[in-house]
């Protein structure tokens, strides 16, 4: 079955329809929460919270993209859970001012090899404004347009974070390969 006949069925109720479809894009949903910098407990619970709302809101999805309409889900739900961990963080941190960096360690995805971590690094260090349109083009495929779609943006400007997002992050690399003293790699990216 297509897409779009999924996407159909379970508009109309059909509940083996939703679940292919969660099966279908539940790994690119929860690659991206991770990418946005969320931990695996948060990707999970992230992830977990897309599809409720895809659940709940499939009857409103209009003929655009589905895989959009999905990042677009993805993308609120983790800044509405960073914006909802960063004011617990804070309250805790009061709580437990003996012991703030027992509250900051968090446990992360297990990344294979050093490049991907250096690059992780790296990448999450970016702003928010570069960091996502970079994310979503060349860890999710995303066409420049469906990045403006999914963030609200124009065309041209997301052009020029991309842009920018790579200048910074190729310097971010130089001077992590500099201080780790591997430069070699490096010319992959």
């Amino acid at each position: 079955m297509n897409e779009e006949e999924l996407i159909r069925r379970a508009q109309a109720g059909d509940k083996q329809a939703l679940s292919d479809l969660i099966a279908m894009y539940y790994p690119a949903v929860e690659r991206f929460a991770y990418q946005m910098g969320n931990t695996a407990d948060e990707v999970q619970d992230i992830t977990q919270e897309v599809f409720i709302k895809v659940f709940r809101f499939i009857h409103q999805f209009s003929h655009a993209k589905f895989s959009t309409w999905l990042y677009k889900i993805t993308l609120n739900t983790s800044k509405d859970y960073s914006r909802k961990k960063s004011s617990y963080l804070k309250k805790l941190l009061r709580l437990q001012k003996e012991r703030p960096s027992e509250v900051l360690n968090s446990e992360q995805f297990t990344l294979k090899g050093e490049e991907e971590k250096c690059l992780h690094e790296c990448i999450q260090q970016l702003d928010d404004k570069y960091k996502i349109p970079i994310i979503l083009f060349y860890f999710h495929d995303k066409k420049y347009e469906e990045i403006a779609e999914i963030l609200g943006l124009n065309l041209s400007t997301v052009k020029v974070r991309i842009l920018r997002a790579k200048e910074a992050l190729k310097k971010r690399l130089q001077q992590y390969g500099e201080k780790e003293g591997e430069q070699k790699w490096m010319t992959k990216y």
